[in-house]
């Protein structure tokens, strides 16, 4: 095997012996994201475990406590028939064709639509969390299986952006709606702006493992939390953005993002007052459909067209809440 032939961008002491003329230490190399690794093994079956766990939750709470005297089945009915439904599953088709060209962006796109819609910070947020625990859980396990994840990345990630989400989630819950929804809309709005920067930076390669990981996972956790989104944003195109290899950096972000997720998503479940099921299950089923579409997009746009497209349209919305919220 070739030294060209191996990526050896997860491992600096391999970019030293490349460097050097030197054979690599392939086993260094592969098992940085050998997809039967015992921790990626031990991350991929917790992912399988807490997907099951919330869906048989969700189901029980449906069936056995629909309130307001309806059965579960006359409260799907009725969702079925609701324009919150179909409005939430507009916006998880869209958000998720975006997230599946990108690798980013699902969560400050449905926000941002929720948001414009009326919907609370605090509810916007939950509801886009609880949905995403499913979309970001199927896509850690898939690259897992296709070896894209890095498991010291992964784990530098794993528990500051935990924290992260759980501070985040505790205050956008406790802070009132009208008071945090111009801040919320103004960094939606910075967010898209950042998107669309990244049109005109020129990615240069590094070999280097990244710093300040857990910072970066903190303080994505975070504002991913209390905007309802912004892990990608921030995480993926800042590792990215400084040269990292952007298969291994998605694929461990995305995974870690599993976990955020369910964190900020549990924390919602237990302050925010209000029942989203409605909205929570028209992101998922408008998602179910959206992998198709995204697709198509990625294989029709080139990603610099793709890129500006999402953040016009995020800034275009962002400020219209901006707006709305200071009038």
């Amino acid at each position: 095997m070739k030294i060209r032939d191996l990526d050896l961008s997860d491992n600096p002491v391999n970019a030293e012996h490349a460097a050097l003329g030197l054979p690599p230490l392939e086993n260094a190399v592969t098992h940085a994201h050998d997809p039967h690794h015992p921790v990626l093994r031990f991350a991929m079956w917790s992912v399988v475990f807490l997907l099951m766990a919330l869906t048989i939750a969700l189901a029980t709470r449906l069936f056995t406590q629909p309130g307001a005297g309806h059965s579960g089945f006359e409260l799907i009915v009725q969702a079925l028939q609701s324009r919150e439904f179909w409005l939430a599953a507009a916006v998880g088709l869209l958000a998720q064709t975006v997230d599946g060209a990108l690798g980013m962006a699902y969560g400050i796109t449905s926000t941002s639509f929720l948001l414009a819609t009326g919907t609370s910070p605090a509810v916007a947020s939950a509801s886009v969390h609880i949905a995403e625990v499913f979309t970001t859980g199927v896509s850690g396990i898939s690259h897992i299986k296709l070896g894209n994840v890095n498991k010291r990345l992964f784990l530098r990630l794993l528990v500051p952006g935990m924290i992260g989400a759980a501070a985040g989630a505790w205050v956008v819950s406790s802070v009132d709606g009208n008071l945090i929804k111009p801040f919320i809309a103004g960094y939606l709005m910075l967010m898209g702006l950042y998107v669309i920067s990244k049109i005109f930076r020129k990615i240069k390669p590094r070999r280097e493992e990244p710093k300040h990981v857990a910072k970066l996972g903190l303080f994505g956790g975070f504002v991913d939390a209390v905007g309802g989104g912004g892990w990608g944003p921030v995480v993926t195109t800042t590792l990215v953005g400084t040269g990292n290899d952007p298969r291994m950096t998605i694929g461990s972000v995305n995974l870690a993002e599993f976990f955020l997720t369910f964190i900020s998503a549990g924390v919602f479940a237990v302050l925010v007052g209000e029942s989203p099921w409605t909205t929570v299950a028209g992101l998922v089923v408008g998602g179910l459909f959206a992998a198709p579409f995204a697709a198509l997009l990625t294989s029709k746009l080139h990603t610099k067209a793709l890129l500006a497209l999402v953040g016009t349209v995020i800034v275009l919305i962002s400020a219209f809440n901006l707006w709305k919220a200071l009038a």
